[in-house]
């Protein structure tokens, strides 16, 4: 129970975050991609069922608030978490390279299903310029900003595994 409050409150602090305080510290209009991080996140530390849940809450939100049709996102994040919950058996909590390995290609995988859904079937077909003024720039600073959201993640989803065990081992001394 504790898991899933803290879930859903960490998507909505990271979609509040993205839309809001990101938007003020963006560089050429670029600001980081704070729900891939937390999908992916979850999809590796937990599975691919958490990852899957995660990412399409944290797609519905941008469907709700930014989408002009109603799943888009949701089964796009969705995707990226199923697909780092493949990963979860290989996740080692201290290693950081998978993690950072994980989310520079779920976002890469992010940015060019939008852009060829939403601007290559429209007939814009700058994607060199795409790739140099947008995926680009949002990788390196979504990479930059995991160096420091994903120890903080990692500390919020080891929390409730302790406390469960910490309150069963209560229970089996007190009986």
């Amino acid at each position: 129970m504790k898991r899933n409050i803290i879930m859903v409150l960490t998507i909505l602090i990271s979609f509040v975050l993205q839309t809001t305080v990101f938007q003020f510290f963006n560089f050429g209009g670029i600001a980081p991609n704070l729900l891939i991080i937390v999908t992916a996140s979850y999809g590796f530390m937990l599975g691919r069922r958490y990852g899957m849940v995660v990412g399409f809450i944290s797609g519905l939100l941008m469907d709700i608030f930014y989408g002009s049709v109603l799943g888009f996102y949701a089964l796009i994040f969705l995707y990226i978490g199923a697909g780092n919950g493949v990963f979860h058996r290989v996740f080692y909590q201290n290693d950081i390279k998978l993690p950072l390995a994980l989310i520079t290609v779920s976002d890469l995988l992010y940015s060019f299903v939008c852009y060829v859904l939403l601007f290559l079937l429209r007939g814009r077909f700058q994607f060199v310029f795409y790739f140099k003024s947008v995926i680009l720039p949002e990788i390196v600073y979504t990479i930059f900003v995991t160096v420091f959201l994903y120890p903080v993640i990692l500390l919020l989803n080891r929390t409730p595994d302790d406390a469960d065990k910490r309150s069963d081992h209560w229970f089996a001394k007190k009986n």
